[in-house]
């Protein structure tokens, strides 16, 4: 723990991934969270980095529940949480025999087609507003729980699911914000269980930790002074770029 903590790499490492994730939890969603592990990975192993990113994920949960409170759709939480919930369990039950590669993978290709979707019906101006769906919302939980176990990328299943629902940007954000701090507090049982904790990852995580609430309160900032029509565009841009970089990291991953 001493020495990484010395090592003038993995600080910079460190701080550029806690700095991304932050913004993102703060409100951004999408690309940079899904950067932060792999920024952590060019110095420490992809499970340490993991490992090491998620009490932080904790803090900068905290800060937004804060920052964000009163500003959630209970519905969508409703129909979502509880798939969230089986989704988790699936990963726990299968994480001996699931890659984190393949996860990655099937997520990114689906969120290139989610995108895709949106961009043919923005090009010929028939965009739609989806309904709440119990089924679909239980469907799309299980799915970003799974990933956000097994890969930390339960970004782009739950936006499949919100995004067409075309909210407040302030309540999408917030509601956004209490599903995967449900998400996040629900991980911890199994990563213990799992032995993914230790005392070296632990103390590198609280080393870290203050940068976490400034880098969540700078993304909230920027997100409570943007109109719609630049949120969701921009957040379905996002959704593009994740796709890239999941697809690019799960082909890497399976075939070198």
């Amino acid at each position: 723990m001493t020495d990484l903590l010395t090592q003038p790499q993995f600080i910079a490492a460190a701080v550029v991934a806690v700095l991304l994730v932050g913004m993102s939890k703060g409100g951004f969603g999408g690309a940079m969270a899904l950067l932060g592990v792999p920024i952590l990975s060019l110095v420490v192993p992809p499970v340490q980095a993991a490992a090491i990113l998620l009490p932080i994920l904790i803090v900068m949960d905290i800060v937004s529940l804060w920052a964000w409170r009163g500003n959630f759709d209970r519905r969508t939480l409703m129909v979502m949480l509880p798939g969230a919930m089986i989704g988790i369990g699936i990963g726990w039950l299968t994480a001996a025999i699931v890659t984190e590669a393949h996860v990655r993978l099937i997520v990114g290709v689906v969120a290139l087609v989610f995108f895709l979707r949106w961009l043919v019906e923005k090009a010929g101006r028939r965009e739609r507003v989806s309904e709440h769906n119990a089924p679909r919302g239980v469907f799309w939980g299980s799915i970003a729980g799974f990933t956000s176990f097994v890969a930390h990328a339960g970004g782009p299943p739950y936006q499949v699911y919100a995004l067409p629902l075309k909210q407040d940007p302030k309540l999408y954000t917030g509601t956004s914000v209490v599903f995967f701090a449900v998400v996040n507090a629900v991980k911890l049982v199994p990563y213990f269980a799992l032995g993914q904790f230790d005392t070296t990852n632990l103390t590198i995580s609280l080393a870290l930790a203050p940068i976490a609430p400034l880098a969540t309160l700078a993304g909230v900032w920027l997100i409570k002074r943007m109109r719609a029509e630049i949120f969701y565009p921009l957040m379905y841009a996002m959704v593009f770029i994740v796709s890239i970089k999941l697809i690019h990291d799960g082909v890497t991953g399976i075939w070198g």
